[in-house]
């Protein structure tokens, strides 16, 4: 489809998106559907579980509406949406609560609130998220705010929708003067939620308090019509376009509340409590909307040691936003933003971003008490491995341990910083881990504001990620030189079963070349089974899982091959790896490859390149580093 008819198809959505018609016509909606008159926190936890919500295998929820953008953080994203949104939804008290991101900087705060309100944006041109209003008003009323009070009950029992809120002070004005009190004739029309067009989506910066005014939230005189209209309690006369204005139905998002000026903060006591404010020489004035601050912990700190400020502490709802602890969701982080960059010519060697993750997740960490816990292990196992001694089933007791573990530590903002700084400087067009962290180090010599003790405890998780590295690296070289040794594989695999069968069953093996019954050869499996850590004690109900696994495929007519249990297969490969590590050493390292030798190094390099990711020329540098660790 061409570009020119896609911009034609979205024309033609766009006019579908326009509805108008009286109040009455609008009531017939609400009575076909009655979600459209839903208020702002419904229409947002509706906008988050429309999107889909996934079971996680280890308990817990992750809410895919956040998946594109947010990674690592499931956790907290739940909390956020069964703690505030949902009871919200469901008009209990905490709506009327500021919802405050507490966390690190660059720990994706910004992120979480510009995907709501790009999300209700998005949201309000669906039938389920669709919004209506009272045509002309300046804070786009809901229409149902034209019912008087004492006919509410009434509406409820035969519509079944709940009716909260008072018409504002220009819509009052409206109702009098143009249509003459008669509610059933006002216009009312769909708007679409737009940050752009200031329709319920508004956003509040501070700036400097001598400067900054309070119209800025509230709204203000228009000196200019005083004379035409006469006073300034006239509606006519006051410019409601203030961000608690225009942010009624959706979103109003407060940045930095806590470094605003202690006037600017008054006017949310009212609103957080009430839902309503005060602006100009009007009554409070109702708003629908959701209050989201974002702040980091030590302001929060000096925040709540003030008691001017407990009145306001007490409409606050802090939700703490760690950092992510997960290497491979850390992983998604910085290829999320480096895909928003233009260095699409430039080539990433896997593994290179996810030593730099390892590097930032190990400084979020913190030491665990538990006896045979280091950080490492501790990384491995938040990432969904199993580690000696713990296994997944644990991390809840550990993550239990700091209720602020990822609150500090290395922030993605720093470790881009140094991938962009990396990425422009590589002289060719391949960055590889090594290049990653030598930036990072790099980058920790510039850095004038770190002491020197926390300058060396980076650059002891610099060196951590280099030994990760290794042994990534080793692995990946194992892999593509056991393919081309396949058939060496399945021979040492096929040798094991026959073994394992035997010494299980309690029968002897025969000799293929002497015919002689002979014991199950146990120096052969042990040294297999070493590969992945199975003990002596533990090799017996390893050996027995085997044998139930090859009788379950043998009942179902299935051949139990080589690529049919994961560890073994991993031990047969680091097994022969083993037994090859010479022929590696020397194909790997030699200068002057003979033609054997050369081939099999083009073997590895195509398996590498074909199904590994990398490029020739990481590819080459992979093949040469490996050589030189496994000469030392």
């Amino acid at each position: 489809m061409n570009f020119v008819k896609r911009l034609e198809e979205f024309r033609s959505l766009e006019k579908k998106h326009k509805w108008e018609g009286t109040f009455y016509d609008y009531l017939d909606l609400v009575k076909e559907k009655p979600i459209i008159s839903q208020l702002a926190h419904a229409r947002i936890y509706n906008m988050l579980h429309d999107a889909g919500v996934e079971e996680l295998k280890y308990g817990g929820k992750r809410y895919k509406f956040f998946s594109q953008e947010i990674f690592g953080l499931d956790k907290t994203l739940e909390k956020l949406v069964e703690e505030y949104f949902h009871p919200a939804a469901r008009r209990l008290d905490v709506r009327k609560r500021i919802l405050l991101l507490m966390g690190p900087v660059s720990g994706g705060k910004s992120t979480l609130v510009a995907m709501l309100k790009r999300g209700l944006e998005l949201y309000s041109k669906e039938d389920r998220g669709a919004v209506y209003a009272i045509k002309n008003c300046p804070m786009h009323e809901e229409p149902l705010h034209l019912i008087p009070k004492e006919l509410r009950a009434d509406f409820e029992k035969e519509y079944g929708v709940y009716i909260e809120g008072e018409l504002c002070p220009s819509c009052r004005m409206m109702l009098e003067n143009e249509y003459g009190g008669n509610i059933e004739n006002v216009l009312v029309e769909r708007i679409i939620l737009s940050e752009d067009h200031r329709v319920g989506i508004g956003t509040f910066t501070p700036s400097d308090p001598k400067s900054q005014d309070i119209a800025d939230l509230t709204g203000s005189i228009d000196f200019s019509t005083i004379s035409e209209y006469g006073s300034e309690s006239d509606p006519r006369a006051y410019r409601f376009d203030g961000e608690l204005n225009i942010a009624n139905r959706g979103i109003m998002e407060f940045q930095e509340m806590l470094k605003c000026d202690e006037k600017f903060l008054w006017n949310l006591l009212s609103l957080s409590q009430e839902g309503n404010f005060k602006a100009g020489r009007f009554a409070l004035i109702y708003a629908d909307e959701m209050i989201v601050a974002h702040t980091n912990e030590n302001e929060y700190k000096a925040f709540i040691s003030n008691k001017k400020n407990e009145a306001l502490q007490s409409r606050i709802i802090v939700m703490k936003v760690p950092y992510n602890l997960k290497v491979s969701e850390e992983v998604k982080i910085y290829d999320k933003l480096i895909k928003q960059s233009d260095l699409k010519d430039i080539h990433i060697a896997p593994h290179a971003l996810k030593v730099a993750s390892i590097f930032s997740v190990l400084s979020r960490l913190k030491e665990s008490k538990k006896q045979g816990m280091d950080l490492v292990k501790k990384m491995k196992l938040y990432d969904g491995e199993d580690v000696e001694g713990f296994k997944q089933k644990d991390l809840t007791e550990l993550q239990n341990e700091y209720t602020d573990e990822g609150m500090s530590g290395v922030d993605p903002r720093y470790v881009i910083n140094r991938l962009s700084s990396a990425l422009i400087r590589t002289s060719t067009r391949c960055i590889n881990p090594l290049d990653v962290l030598r930036a990072l180090k790099d980058g920790l010599d510039q850095h004038p504001s770190i002491s020197k003790e926390e300058r060396e405890r980076l650059l002891n998780f610099i060196s951590e990620a280099r030994k990760q590295y290794d042994e990534l690296a080793k692995k990946e070289v194992q892999k593509a030189f056991v393919y081309s040794y396949e058939e060496s594989a399945r021979v040492l695999f096929d040798n094991y079963l026959d073994n394992v069968e035997a010494y299980c069953n309690g029968v002897k093996l025969k000799d293929p070349i002497t015919d002689e019954e002979i014991d199950p050869d146990e120096k052969l499996m042990r040294s297999i089974e070493e590969q992945i850590g199975v003990s002596e004690s533990g090799k017996k109900s390893f050996r027995e899982e085997i044998l139930i696994r090859l009788s379950s495929y043998a009942r179902k007519g299935k051949r139990f091959d080589y690529k049919s249990h994961e560890r073994l297969r991993e031990a047969v490969e680091k097994k022969l790896f083993a037994d090859l590590k010479d022929v590696v050493k020397i194909t790997t390292s030699t200068k002057t490859p003979d033609k054997e030798q050369l081939k099999r190094i083009n073997e590895v390099s195509a398996k590498l390149i074909d199904e590994y990711g990398y490029c020739s020329i990481c590819a080459n540098e992979l093949l040469k580093y490996v050589g030189s660790l496994l000469n030392r």
